[in-house]
């Protein structure tokens, strides 16, 4: 099973850019989506149909703002929307797509970069959101989550490591917390397949030519618990795709 994850900034944007024909072409069994910004309404529904996908939306209430998706071209035994936290799912931040006895999530982690408050949100829902897959895992114990986590867990994983070290995405407490999420039972996927892989990122800003210059992040993770270490195939980091600011990763997994 191949598997994508994908940050579009905006599906609708993205759709103009030619994320159909890309998805197509690409073919991914299933792919996680973060940061639609639309409604159900405004999503290409017909177009995914048309080319085999089964589509599961969770949206924000604000309009224009975060929501994940999840398109699959098997139709999933189980889909659920969010985590049952309510100032979590108002901003639309998870869906899990059940398939037998494993279980793929779509999860857009929130930014701090907006300042103080959002980043102590952030770090409300990190904690929060650690507990509630702890929960999870007591009843689906084969998890996929895959998503954009809006942290780079090691210097190799950040173009400029000591100039970011104060910045949020980079921030010691944050990468703390890969630390222990990892340590509770998760294989990063792209760093089991390359450990010591550099000037691979995920993420770059619209600023300063940092696409081009390849000045990224690694920001976006699809994250296998440990149970499945051996069903991991392949993972990529897709540069060359060019939808948004930041590009696809894939997973290639037996299942």
């Amino acid at each position: 099973m191949k598997i994508i994850s994908y940050n579009v900034n905006g599906i609708r944007a993205a759709v103009k850019k030619g994320f159909i024909s890309w998805l197509q072409q690409e073919s991914p069994d299933v792919i996680c989506i973060q940061e639609t910004k639309a409604q159900e309404d405004q999503m290409p529904t017909e177009e995914l149909n048309a080319i085999g996908y089964n589509c599961y939306y969770f949206s924000a209430k604000k309009k224009g703002y975060s929501g994940v998706a999840i398109f699959s071209k098997q139709k999933p035994d189980n889909v659920v929307y969010g985590m049952g936290i309510e100032k979590y799912d108002n901003e639309g931040r998870m869906i899990r797509a059940d398939f037998g006895d494993k279980s793929i999530i779509s999860v857009y982690h929130p930014s701090g970069t907006s300042g103080e408050e959002r980043q102590a949100f952030k770090m409300q829902w990190l904690e929060d959101f650690q507990k509630f897959i702890e929960e999870l895992s007591k009843t689906r114990s084969k998890l996929i989550i895959c998503g954009d986590y809006n942290i780079c867990h090691q210097e190799i994983d950040i173009f400029d490591p000591k100039g970011n070290k104060n910045n949020s995405g980079f921030l010691p407490e944050e990468r703390q917390w890969i630390d222990s999420f990892i340590k509770s039972g998760y294989i990063d996927s792209f760093r089991y397949i390359y450990p010591q892989k550099k000037d691979m990122y995920s993420w770059w800003s619209y600023r300063f030519n940092a696409r081009k210059n390849n000045r990224g992040w690694r920001i976006d993770y699809s994250m296998v618990t440990d149970n499945m270490k051996e069903n991991i195939k392949d993972a990529s980091i897709l540069m060359d795709v060019f939808h948004s600011d930041h590009c696809p990763i894939s997973l290639t997994i037996n299942l």
